[in-house]
């Protein structure tokens, strides 16, 4: 039997977009639900994204319900979208790229530095048992937390605080993930590794920053630099840049 090849695939991505109506209850509209498809398609696997529960949470989380009203016909556009005080929700290929490098299971403890909008808890949240995530800016926590309580996550849990200090409380982590950038690598994320963490950063001033990974194994690091990227600065309580 031949099959119509482009005929093939429409019904497929349509497969796809009944699937997701049908059983997501986050998902209120197809039209949204056929964009993030797009997004997954377009500017995630093609760029060379492969790992298949990054792949799955970029499918599933709605970006649109992170940014405010008015830029939601964007929310899957790939770049970064303004959500108040200043801070930006990162473009979608940055996020998957950030998670896929991250190698994440299902057993591990992230934490997340920088909650913003709550999208990239949200992904991680998807992939993982347990998400703790800190934001120093107590409007977008307030915020970020009621959306994700909306959405039904219950494994994620945001501490209003100095991210460079990461959350000692829960430590030590499998990954961590900052989405905001310090000049140089805060010496209590690396402490709060477990052997064998993963720590995705962006490092550097904001125009010369790049997208790094640190491992720790039998307490020393090995770092591995990723690619060129912009980020809003690491900032203490007094918005002080670190």
């Amino acid at each position: 039997m031949r099959f119509n090849l482009p005929f093939l695939k429409a019904f497929l991505v349509l497969l796809l977009i009944s699937a997701f109506c049908c059983s997501n209850s986050q998902d209120q509209s197809p039209k949204f639900v056929q964009k993030r498809m797009e997004m997954v398609q377009w500017q995630i696997e093609a760029r060379g994204v492969r790992d298949p529960a990054v792949l799955a949470a970029m499918r599933k989380v709605e970006r649109h319900r992170f940014v405010p009203k008015n830029y939601e016909p964007y929310a899957y556009d790939d770049y970064p979208l303004p959500i108040g005080e200043g801070q930006t929700i990162s473009q979608p290929y940055i996020v998957a790229l950030m998670t896929e490098i991250a190698a994440l299971k299902k057993t591990d403890k992230v934490l997340e530095i920088g909650t913003g909008s709550g999208y990239q808890a949200a992904v991680l949240a998807e992939i993982c048992d347990s998400v703790c995530s800190i934001e120093i800016n107590e409007i977008l926590a307030k915020n970020a937390q009621k959306v994700l309580t909306e959405l039904g996550y219950t494994n994620i849990s945001i501490l209003i605080g100095d991210g460079y200090q990461g959350w000692r409380e829960h430590s030590p982590y499998d990954a961590i993930l900052v989405t905001c950038a310090p000049t140089s690598v805060p010496q209590p994320l690396i402490d709060q590794l477990r052997d064998g963490g993963r720590l995705v950063i962006p490092v550097g001033p904001a125009n010369n920053q790049y997208l790094v990974l640190y491992q720790k194994q039998q307490n020393k690091i090995f770092q591995k630099n990723s690619i060129p990227v912009r980020f809003v600065p690491m900032i203490d309580k007094k918005g002080r840049s670190y």
